[in-house]
């Protein structure tokens, strides 16, 4: 229960406070992030142009690959540009309704992500257990039915949050202790029972990150099942190469959900800053690496950038 004993307000605006306690630190932090954002931006872009051009990754699994950069530079540019204002001109305020608006896209394109990631499990698994009818199944229009699906889900499941905010009257101050607006950092400066809005919290992610990492674990053990039953050591080796990259992906993506999770559950807390600091890691980290491990672990995509890195030194 947050109360205001009768000295709440509802604010024509909000203030981000950025990284509260570390504000004159703030133009120093500003310059690993904007490195990250920049070449988050690049590798994106540079995998999206090499999916286009190349004709032989226009089949579903790159196309997936595709969906996902496209999530990853929509999240890193709802939350960077933002953040660097924050940092380098102090520029702290933000209207409400700027705020509501942030508030959804952050955690929809954060929940789009996530059953991108559970489609890319469902290709690796059609194309291991199904050869023969992967392309069949996963046909130009079953892609498109897929990324519709994902996205109604996303939007179902995170539109009540700028409408439940926005019924909120009363709020003890308008500074909110983040550096983008958080749903639960700013139901819990409002003069209300927060349980409600902690329910509907916990429900977002048990029906998007918990039934989608339920679904891609299955899927895994499917596959691992399917993969040694085949006769040769070789076979299996070059099958579980082609989950090599979806698995970091994952890791990268769930590891820190079920990490944050299981020290709630063992009574571990950082503090504040820090953990506001973690926060914006963990939306920029895995949108910069995830195209990079692509491009790492894909000969596809690493000999069509070694040809592109030749021809600009030629």
């Amino acid at each position: 229960m947050s109360t205001c004993n009768g000295t709440g307000f509802r604010p024509s605006s909000f203030m981000l406070a950025g990284i509260p306690g570390l504000a004159a630190a703030h133009v120093w932090f500003a310059v690993p992030f904007f490195s990250m954002y920049i070449v988050t931006v690049v590798a994106n872009f540079t995998l999206l142009f090499i999916i286009k051009i190349e004709e032989s990754l226009h089949e579903p699994m790159y196309l997936f690959l595709a969906m996902l950069a496209i999530t990853d530079l929509s999240l890193v540019t709802s939350i960077v540009p933002r953040m660097l204002g924050i940092f380098w001109f102090n520029a702290r305020e933000t209207g409400v309704n700027a705020c509501l608006t942030q508030m959804f896209f952050i955690p929809f394109l954060y929940v789009m992500e996530s059953g991108i990631l559970l489609a890319m499990a469902l290709d690796r698994f059609i194309a291991i257990c199904y050869p023969l009818r992967y392309i069949i199944i996963l046909a130009n229009t079953a892609l498109i039915k897929i990324g519709l699906v994902i996205g109604f889900r996303a939007t179902v499941v995170l539109m009540p949050a700028p409408l439940l905010v926005r019924k909120l009257m009363y709020f003890r101050t308008e500074v909110i202790p983040y550096s983008y607006c958080a749903y639960m950092a700013v139901v819990q400066l409002a003069c209300v029972d927060t349980s409600v809005h902690v329910m509907y919290g916990l429900f977002v992610i048990i029906a998007s990150v918990g039934v989608d990492l339920f679904f891609i674990a299955l899927s895994y053990v499917l596959i691992l099942w399917a993969v040694f039953r085949l006769p040769s050591k070789e076979a299996r080796s070059k099958s579980l190469g082609t989950c090599g990259s979806h698995m970091c992906v994952v890791l990268l993506f769930y590891s820190p959900v079920v990490f944050s999770f299981v020290a709630q559950k063992l009574g571990f807390s950082m503090a504040p800053n820090i953990q506001i600091i973690v926060d914006n890691l963990y939306f920029l980290l895995p949108p910069m690496l995830n195209p990079l491990v692509y491009g790492v672990r894909t000969s596809q995509l690493r000999n069509r950038v070694a040809k592109m890195l030749h021809c600009t030194k030629i």
